[in-house]
């Protein structure tokens, strides 16, 4: 719980409550400027005080004044006006319409506030720093208010949703537990696939795809939960996809600082995305785990590891698009385009324009960055990134924010792109394709 600064003994009703005490919360102080306006500052990333972006905390004690007022039989709504004064970012998609998340014990649904409410300036106040100002009106005295910075997606909710699919007994799809983190959660490894892939001996090519080694970069987890969902499901595309291809896929790589409602780094305070070069098997468990199993897949002369595809989402930009690496081998640049295009095809939300191919020395230490350099050229590495906040659709000017189901479409196209990508026949059951390596690269020389 936490109580404005300065204030001691039992709170009287409409001094207002602010508790982050939870999974994924984060709010560090507030001071009380008036009954009706309070300074909010976020708690830093444990053990690195850089990162100050997510926030995620609750609201309650409001008074009925503080509701609405009676004046002359009119009915004046009175707003409480939140001022976040710390964030470690200038650039934000709070100038571009971004409003935090709410709900609410009698709304228990997630939904933007209105963003004429939703106010990002300078303030001279604050050390010139860019502060967040949004006003609400609270309806009900008894319920409890949440606000986050966007959805949230907990470690808890994800482990419930992994039980529930293994409850399901599918026979294309295992979960088994590549590693711990520091806090000894789970790192799960997901495989999705005919059985008839697996085995032994059985050449494979494989998709391996990464989410939430940001842990405040919520809509990573629903995009990967909609690739997941899609593949599992009985469409005729999914199960053309499972009979081609082996899906691994490691859904949350930093499961201890999304517990901690940290926005980038690890418990201990590291960004895991500059650590693919030579990551500590204490220090960054998870990460050298996945590692470990990317390059015993890479030395595997039956399996051809053909993507890897780490989801990310992003506080300046709309839409969704994708980074990719600059090779000299200009053959190989252009074919790694190839994806991102059809995927352009596939998703009215992701933006070709918006990718890019790039190999900035302050990227060398990401997953795409050095699983580029460390594949051979029949692999192609991505990050998939999405907004915060919306998508703006083709022809049009006006953002469409994004919903949680809109960030688990994009994920059922980014799976359906790999259909268009390997021109399989969603009607056949069982895809029947050119097995020897090298015939495979001649087919990707020649897309």
């Amino acid at each position: 719980m936490v109580l404005p600064t300065g204030y001691c003994g039992q709170p009287k009703k409409g001094h207002l409550i602010f508790d982050a005490c939870f999974e994924s919360g984060n709010l560090g102080r507030v001071d009380q400027v008036s009954e009706f306006e309070y300074d909010l500052f976020i708690r830093p990333d444990t053990c690195n005080p850089r990162f100050r972006v997510w926030f995620n905390f609750t609201v309650e004690n409001v008074k009925e004044s503080q509701v609405r007022e009676i004046v002359d039989t009119f009915i004046v709504v009175l707003r409480v006006i939140f001022n976040i004064v710390n964030f470690s970012k200038t650039k934000s998609l709070y100038r571009d319409g971004m409003a935090p998340m709410v709900k609410s014990t009698s709304r228990p649904k997630w939904q933007r506030l209105p963003p004429k409410n939703v106010y990002y300036y300078r303030c001279p106040d604050h050390r010139k720093n860019y502060v967040m100002s949004f006003a609400f009106c609270f309806d009900r005295e008894e319920d409890i208010y949440q606000f986050a910075y966007c959805y949230p997606y907990t470690y808890t909710r994800f482990q419930h949703y992994l039980d529930s699919l293994q409850k399901r007994n599918m026979d294309y799809f295992f979960r088994e537990q590549l590693g711990q983190s520091v806090q000894q959660r789970h790192l799960d490894l997901l495989t999705i696939t005919s059985p008839d892939n697996l085995w032994e001996g059985a050449e494979q090519k494989v998709v391996f795809i990464t989410g939430r080694i940001h842990p405040g970069e919520t809509p990573s987890s629903f995009v990967c939960q909609g690739i997941i969902d899609f593949l599992i499901s009985q469409h005729p595309v999914a199960r053309a996809l499972r009979e081609h291809l082996v899906f691994k896929i490691a859904p949350m790589l930093n499961p201890d600082g999304v517990y901690l409602g940290n926005y980038r780094c690890s418990l201990m305070g590291f960004d895991l995305n500059r650590h693919w070069l030579d990551p500590s098997p204490w220090a960054h468990p998870t990460l050298h785990g996945v590692k470990q199993l990317i390059i015993q897949m890479y030395n595997d002369p039956k399996t051809s590891l053909e993507f890897y595809i780490d989801i990310h989402a992003h506080s300046t930009m709309m839409n969704g698009f994708m980074y990719g690496n600059i090779f000299e081998d200009e053959v190989r640049f252009q074919r790694q385009a190839v994806f991102p295009k059809l995927l352009c095809q596939n998703a009215e939300d992701f933006s070709y324009s918006s990718t890019s191919f790039n190999r900035d020395a302050v990227k060398a230490g990401t997953g795409r960055r050095f699983l580029g350099g460390l594949l051979d050229h029949t692999s192609y590495c991505y990050t998939l990134e999405v907004s915060f906040y919306s998508y703006i659709i083709g022809g049009t000017t006006a953002a469409v924010p994004y919903t949680e189901e809109a960030y688990m479409k994009l994920g059922r196209n980014v799976a359906r792109t790999f259909l268009d990508y390997y021109r399989l026949n969603p009607m056949v059951e069982k895809v029947t394709i050119p097995m020897p390596r090298l015939r495979r690269k001649h087919v990707h020389m020649q897309r």
